[in-house]
């Protein structure tokens, strides 16, 4: 079974999505593995913390302080900046976290910790809509 998750982001942060993944392997049943890929090159996902706001913050803090803009002067040997300086950043920030995931499901419910969301993490700063393949088997 095959579906397409449409994230709307409003620029650079975690955007959780975890109760339309619950929805929709819901409608499934059964037991398999979930698969979700993300088709862009300038955001990735992850599971995490769902329960303090300030965890999904601080990650973003975290990623923007270990890779600037390409205007800062650290990053100068950029040359990808012809996008804006949030561009190639959103890409290097990409290649450091996962683009896929795997999530076991059980009886038509994800298998998550008590606090995991699952989340697109938005690299750019414009608004973009993501669109996220899964594949339940």
């Amino acid at each position: 079974m095959q579906h397409q998750f449409q994230i709307a982001s409003q620029g650079a942060g975690l955007y959780e999505f975890t109760q339309d993944v619950r929805q929709w392997v819901n409608t499934a049943g059964g037991d398999g593995l979930l698969t979700l890929f993300v088709r862009h090159t300038s955001c990735s996902l992850l599971i995490q913390e769902n329960a303090d706001p300030e965890v999904q913050t601080d990650l973003a803090a975290f990623f923007d302080r270990l890779v600037p803009p390409s205007s800062h002067p650290s990053m100068s040997y950029l040359r990808h900046t012809y996008e804006g300086p949030d561009d190639m950043p959103a890409h290097i920030k990409a290649v450091l976290m996962p683009v896929s995931l795997s999530i076991p499901v059980q009886n038509g419910r994800p298998v998550l910790g008590t606090w995991q969301g699952i989340y697109l993490f938005e690299h750019r700063n414009a608004p973009h809509v993501r669109t996220i393949a899964a594949h339940f088997a």
